[in-house]
């Protein structure tokens, strides 16, 4: 995955680039950000939601590069002047973690690369995250799948692909 580079820039924030409402909303942050590759930023404390005590589960990692994917979606849409549209995460694959949750106090960072990107809107983003105080490893990697249709609407109700 490539390395973005963290330039003073002002992205904009990140409840008006994921379509979710709180309290589902999980990153705290876009941190940087082009045309192929995004990186949030979320920190773990007692709030967060998932939060069992120790920290939040692995498992989210999945929901962390889902909505990382959609922030990007957004961020792209954002800088063509576009609404942000609805996605759908269709898949993971290898999905690997070096620890059982993130603990308390970790600050992370979720990064998502697209590796594929189809005009009929399926997608394939590779995906990481690591610990900020040790950037140069995982703590979990995936391949995530996702389908963005032009109307989502007219999508769910099967009137287009």
């Amino acid at each position: 995955m490539n390395q973005l580079t963290s330039e003073t820039v002002a992205y904009p924030a990140i409840r008006t680039l994921v379509p979710h409402q709180d309290p589902m909303v999980l990153l705290d942050e876009v941190i940087a950000a082009d045309a192929d590759s995004l990186c949030a930023k979320v920190r773990i404390h007692a709030e967060s939601l998932f939060f069992d005590g120790e920290g939040v589960g692995a498992w989210v990692g999945i929901e962390y590069m889902a909505q990382a994917i959609a922030a990007h979606a957004g961020y792209l849409a954002h800088t063509k002047g576009e609404p942000i549209k609805v996605g759908f995460l269709l898949g993971t694959r290898r999905f690997e973690t070096k620890t059982p949750r993130f603990t308390l106090g970790s600050n992370l960072h979720i990064q998502v690369h697209c590796s594929l990107q189809s005009d009929n809107g399926l997608g394939a983003f590779e995906c990481n995250i690591v610990d900020c105080e040790a950037p140069n490893e995982n703590l979990a990697s995936a391949t995530i799948t996702v389908f963005q249709p032009h109307d989502a609407k007219d999508f769910l109700q099967g009137k287009s692909m």
